[in-house]
């Protein structure tokens, strides 16, 4: 069971390579469609599409399994180690597609993440500097209502008024007794 698992990162680890190579070059997929398709039905020359990148899932895993079945097939018949030969190296097998697909999947979604980070970083920068700015002015502006308050107040020596005192207001019974309800 070690086994396995260190083979499933290790594969993991493989896929994520295998697709970021694709996404900066795909000249081995151009090079199988030209030999392999007419001039009509070749691929656009600013097509990005590779053997694992922006495929679909079938043909992405078509194209994992065939690698890897040549490989293990080529270690089968030239060398002494027999894979398909016991349960552990069908499922050494097994899992080194999966993990590869996995490692596909998990780049494509770090290589999307961070596109769209990219483009919302310079949104996010700005208005990031636009509050920053806005609190600057509203700072400012609080210093400068502060100092004429206080200024104003320095320069006509006005005190704070105290509360006034009540003047000819009647009490809460004489206004009950004026409602006639007492």
């Amino acid at each position: 069971m070690g086994l396995d698992l260190v083979i499933f990162i290790a594969a993991i680890l493989f896929g994520i390579f295998l697709y970021w190579r694709e996404s900066n070059g795909n000249g081995a997929y151009r090079f199988v469609n030209k030999i392999v398709n007419s001039k009509e039905l070749q691929m656009k020359p600013d097509s990005k599409k590779g053997f694992i990148y922006k495929q679909t899932f079938i043909p992405r895993l078509i194209f994992v399994v065939a690698l890897f079945l040549v490989v293990a097939v080529a270690v089968q018949f030239l060398t002494p180690f027999q894979i398909f030969g016991s349960y552990n190296g069908v499922s050494a097998f097994a899992s080194v597609i999966v993990g590869t697909l996995v490692g596909t999947y998990i780049a494509n979604f770090v290589i999307k993440s961070t596109k769209i980070i990219e483009e919302k970083s310079d949104s996010l920068e700005d208005k990031f500097d636009d509050a920053v700015e806005k609190g600057k002015d509203f700072i400012e502006d609080l210093r400068t209502k502060d100092s004429d308050v206080s200024s104003s107040a320095v320069e006509n020596k006005i005190e704070p008024e105290a509360e006034a005192p009540k003047t000819n207001e009647k009490s809460a019974r004489e206004r009950l007794k004026d409602k006639g309800l007492m």
